[in-house]
């Protein structure tokens, strides 16, 4: 055993060569060292997945908002967003509007958490495509919402 330990104890340091990245601008320096905790998430609008169709779209176009998260008891579950009112709601909006706002929401959005590096949420809207993105802290409680305006802000302010 104390053998063993000898040679371990040989071995080259993992981080003896390290040298840190190198950034050729700071926008390339914020999307890798910033968190998205960093850009502002908040604030967000959310429902309960009880919450009636009609009660969500009214939220929707009284807030001047295009999104809402759907979540229950701080953990997100869904979110609805206009494109699930054109896709799913609309044309049968007066039969529905009095149901559950949880079956017309999209289940399993792409999320990003507030730990994760800036880049993270950056790919969710401009690669994946998603106009919102909610934001989970690292007990999976709801953070907030980072949306293209809100990355936009945050890296306007690399210098």
């Amino acid at each position: 055993m104390n053998h063993e330990h000898a040679r371990r104890s040989d071995a080259p340091d993992p981080l003896s060569n390290y040298e840190p990245p190198k950034f050729h601008d700071p926008v390339q320096r914020l999307l890798a060292e910033e968190c998205v905790d960093a850009i502002e998430c908040r604030p967000y609008l959310a429902v309960e997945p009880t919450t009636s169709v009609r009660e969500a779209v009214a939220k929707l176009y009284d807030s001047h908002v295009s999104s809402l998260l759907v979540v229950h008891n701080d953990r997100l579950i869904g979110i609805f967003t206009e494109r699930d009112v054109l896709e799913k709601v609309v044309e049968c909006y007066d039969r529905i509007a009095g149901k559950p706002v949880e079956q017309f929401m999209t289940t399993e959005p792409t999320i990003v958490y507030s730990s994760d590096p800036s880049a993270a949420a950056v790919a969710a809207i401009a690669v994946a495509g998603h106009r919102h993105v909610p934001v989970l802290d690292m007990e999976e409680k709801v953070y907030g919402v980072a949306s293209p305006r809100r990355v936009f802000q945050f890296l306007s302010g690399a210098s």
